[in-house]
């Protein structure tokens, strides 16, 4: 039998999450647009398979209304800002995953775009909307899709979803080997960092990637907009719970780097000869995918 500790990897990726500071207002889009790039461009420079960008990262985040995120937002897939991602992946021949702001006729979603070498794969529109994010953004209407791609199956989440732990649960179920998380970590109840220096999202990144037997990559932002602090603390999570590598800084721009093999999240979480993860759920006191209708669950 092999050892599953040592046998060679079948599926290996290099992820990046880049940790940026964009700055809000449409006279800064071109700039953080081309701060991206140049950015998304030294995370494939050092072997980037997958590159994964903070949310709303060209735009900044503290809109002061509706008006102005509306001059933001972009149609996806057909907007500049997807074709921009499109070129570069089409490039280098990598697969990015970058938040933006979206218009559809008068609709606005916070949305996560995912593109490859051969072009768009698929968005996801944030379902959990965080404080003023209500007052323009709609919640998403189209679940949680998992998208199949040459180097494994990968899901999305941004920022707030993360407290929801049937967010990560849904897309382990239906069979996601990555989950990319794009976010812009603002506030959570004092004290912002433990001793560590970590928030508590970094927590929850770590617990969802643990409890679901998956890769989390978490690109956060940094810096302060409009009086918002934003904490940092990137990571990819492995499918054990810890960090692959460090953790980001709180307060500067980052690129951190993680070699993973993704095909051993559809390895079977077998704790000890008594527990396996995915068998000691109880599916008959709940359906096997949390009332979930809108994918499918793949074996693991």
């Amino acid at each position: 039998m092999t050892d599953q500790r040592t046998a060679a990897p079948v599926s290996p990726v290099r992820i990046a999450v880049v940790q940026l500071d964009p700055r809000v207002g449409v006279e800064r889009l071109k700039a953080n647009a081309e701060h991206a790039v140049e950015a998304a461009g030294r995370a494939v420079a050092q072997g980037a398979d997958v590159v994964v960008l903070p949310e709303l990262a060209t735009t900044g985040y503290s809109f002061e209304n509706r008006a102005e995120a509306y001059a933001h937002a972009e149609p996806v897939p057909d907007g500049d800002t997807v074709r921009m991602w499109e070129a570069f992946a089409a490039e280098h021949g990598v697969h990015v995953v970058a938040g933006l702001a979206e218009r559809d006729g008068v609709r606005l979603y916070d949305t996560a775009v995912l593109v490859g070498p051969d072009g768009y794969v698929g968005r996801y529109r944030k379902t959990h909307l965080w404080y003023r994010e209500k007052l323009w953004f709609t919640p998403g209407d189209e679940g949680f899709p998992v998208f199949e791609t040459p180097i494994g199956r990968i899901g999305l989440l941004i920022c707030w979803d993360i407290w929801f732990p049937e967010v990560p649960r849904l897309l382990a179920q239906q069979g996601a080997d990555l989950i990319c998380s794009v976010n812009n970590w603002v506030w959570t109840p004092p004290p912002l960092f433990d001793a560590s220096g970590r928030p508590m999202a970094a927590y929850l990144t770590m617990t969802a990637a643990h409890v679901n037997n998956v890769f989390i990559a978490a690109a956060d932002r940094v810096g302060v907009e409009r009086g918002a602090k934003f904490l940092g603390c990137s990571l990819v999570a492995g499918t054990n719970g810890w960090p692959v590598g460090e953790v980001a800084s709180a307060e500067d721009e980052q690129i951190l780097h993680a070699d993973v093999d993704l095909a051993t999240a559809r390895s079977a979480p077998v704790w000890n000869e008594l527990n396996d993860l995915l068998r000691d759920r109880r599916t008959d006191l709940y359906d096997a995918l949390l009332g979930y209708r809108g994918g499918s669950v793949f074996p693991r």
